[in-house]
């Protein structure tokens, strides 16, 4: 049964779901908590948003074999970015002290006056915003919690693919 399901285009769909509605639990989170999201987690999120398209564009095309090894390929990619978000956000939390401690200007700011290359970067070295931890879920942080969305994710994504390979018949 499950291996049907997930032999199916529905799974795919499935998948565009939960990547939404990582994105929409974020969104509540922010709006009950009064928080506001550090340019990492903003990134997450977006990363959270092109697997999720990933997903929709797999599940509308239907892919044959290639087309199979094709956006699991790319849906992997986009998982390792997400965890390699996650991943710095984590060592920045964990390294306060060689992370600038000011906040400095805003995303919206950067972008308006940087190349988005030079943005990237400086979000990249951490900000007085990325180091705190405002709200955690069973002791974890939100972006220890996003790595482990993210391995489930791209978990699920092998899993689709293996699905679709050994049941060529669906």
């Amino acid at each position: 049964m499950i291996q049907r399901l997930l032999a199916s285009r529905a799974a795919y769909f499935l998948g565009f779901v939960g990547c939404f509605g990582l994105v929409v639990f974020a969104l509540y989170i922010q709006q009950k908590n009064a928080l506001e999201p550090c340019p990492l987690c903003i990134f997450q999120r977006i990363t959270y948003m092109a697997l999720g398209v990933a997903f929709l564009v797999a599940g509308l095309h239907n892919p044959g074999a290639l087309g199979r090894k094709v956006h699991a390929g790319l849906q992997l990619v986009i998982t390792m970015v997400g965890m390699g978000i996650a991943l710095r956000h984590m060592w920045i939390q964990s390294h306060p002290d060689e992370v600038m401690a000011e906040c400095g200007a805003g995303l919206g700011y950067l972008f308006e006056r940087l190349p988005a290359s030079r943005v990237i970067q400086m979000v990249f070295k951490g900000t007085g915003e990325c180091t705190a931890i405002d709200w955690t879920l069973l002791d974890l942080t939100i972006p220890q919690l996003s790595l482990l969305a993210f391995i489930v994710l791209g978990l699920y994504a092998i899993a689709l693919f293996v699905a679709k390979r050994t049941n060529k018949h669906l």
